[in-house]
């Protein structure tokens, strides 16, 4: 334990280190500098406050006493803590990361005052070598075969639906056009009927073997389906239960595809000839790979530089990490889904989002202290750069959204995530990488 006493004698302050990362500080206001702070409260309660025969600020302090004594001590704690915390900190010469954790006496007159300060504080973090670190990546290459099934996808996808003689037997890829109401014991139950739904046979889309039973109908039929709805099924009160659907089958639809010719690219978008088609899903193809790749290297890198070093990660952070991922999902979905699905979502990430918060805060102190080994610095033309990448991004003018990130404040956020970019680019530079097939396991 380590002491330390501010210069006029008011704070002292007794350092106990529980972990590397968490210090608390037991600090002691002297009694003289509790009563100041009565005394200024009352004063200020008097110049506040209206009590019947006394003009206002001449209420006696022993009346503002008995009206406001017991509440008082609750707010004077609150001002002492904040006038002297940040001095503490300073006389034991600490940064703390988060706001300090409070566990504080009730103040009185006459007395010393006394709290304690949990001060979580930067891991020191001893990096191991950082060259050579083992990492993967999957082939960007797209093969021809490839190609062809992608826009083979594209000719069954934009083929248009056609109606079917009425003597059609329908088979698996038909579309069927059915009104149907479905009962459990003898009941219709809610999202059980529709009109004029298009139902694909073959497609899996429906509750296990009803599309089956209906293979083999034609336009006009009805037919009587039965079904056990699976017990994990995602609506609780039809979870294992048997239903019964009458089902009229209204039509029989078939996707007729078109013939792959330049025509048929023509019409798809931009292009002149089937070719030029094929090289844009080509391009396509090997864009979403090399995404997928790029993926696949910063996790990898990042995962045997995690599994090289062991370092206490401050809980506080990651508690603060977890509430931005948190409230990050509720304002990208918050106008997309239900609120009851919403808040479902939200407590589940609560619940379960803690090791991925955590592992976020080990990357982030571990590219911070790459940066630092490597000296990595970003420059204001660094940062320029980025907003004009965000701008070409945003569909925006580059000045506009300047002028946005100066008016904000963005710059720090901008160059810190610039640091990290540079930090990782170093270790992937310097990583031993494996080609691995485009499905073997990433880990």
């Amino acid at each position: 334990m380590t002491g330390f006493e501010s210069s006029d004698g008011q704070i002292r302050v007794e350092v106990t280190e529980e972990s590397p990362i968490l210090k608390v500080l037991s600090v002691t206001v002297a009694a003289e500098r509790v009563d100041k702070a009565f005394d200024r409260t009352y004063k200020n309660l008097a110049k506040e406050v209206r009590v019947k025969g006394f003009r206002p600020g001449k209420t006696p302090r022993s009346v503002l006493e008995r009206m406001y004594g017991p509440s008082l001590p609750d707010e004077i704690e609150r001002v002492l803590v904040g006038e002297t915390l940040g001095d503490a900190i300073e006389l034991a010469d600490l940064e703390p990361l988060v706001e300090p954790g409070i566990d504080a006496g009730r103040p009185e007159p006459g007395a010393a005052f006394s709290y304690e300060a949990r001060v979580e504080l930067k891991p020191e973090i001893e990096l191991p070598a950082i060259e050579g670190l083992a990492a993967q990546r999957p082939p960007v290459a797209v093969g021809d075969e490839e190609v062809l099934l992608q826009v083979e996808g594209l000719r069954e996808r934009t083929a248009p639906v056609l109606e079917q003689p009425e003597d059609t037997v329908s088979e698996d890829g038909h579309i069927l056009v059915i009104d149907y109401v479905g009962r459990v014991d003898g009941e219709a139950f809610e999202g059980g009927s529709a009109k004029g739904h298009e139902l694909e046979l073959g497609s899996g889309r429906f509750v296990p073997g009803f599309e089956e039973q209906l293979v083999g109908s034609k336009a006009g039929d009805d037919r009587q389906v039965e079904v056990d709805f699976p017990e994990d099924y995602g609506h609780a009160e039809l979870a294992g239960k048997h239903a019964v659907f009458d089902v009229h089958v209204e039509a029989v639809k078939k996707r007729e595809p078109r013939e792959l010719d330049d025509e048929f690219a023509k019409d798809l978008g931009d292009f002149e000839t089937l070719d030029d088609l094929r090289s844009r899903v080509r391009e396509d193809l090997e864009a979403q790979r090399q995404n997928a790749a790029d993926q696949m290297l910063r996790k990898t890198v990042m995962d045997s530089l995690v599994e090289k070093t062991t370092f206490e990660v401050p809980p506080g952070i990651v508690e603060r990490q977890l509430a931005h991922q948190i409230e990050s999902f509720r304002r990208e979905y918050e106008n997309q889904v239900p609120a009851e699905v919403m808040q479902s979502q939200l407590v589940r990430m609560a619940e379960d989002g803690r090791e991925a918060a955590a592992r976020r805060v080990r990357e982030a102190f571990l590219l911070e202290a790459v940066a630092t080994a490597q000296s990595v610095e970003v420059s204001d033309e660094d940062v320029d750069a980025r907003l004009d990448e965000m701008a070409a991004g945003r569909g925006v003018p580059p000045a506009e959204l300047k002028k946005i990130a100066r008016d904000q404040g963005w710059h720090d956020a901008i160059r810190a995530e610039l640091v990290d970019k540079k930090a990782l680019d170093y270790l992937i530079e310097h990583a031993e990488v494996e080609e691995v097939a485009a499905d073997e396991d990433e880990a």
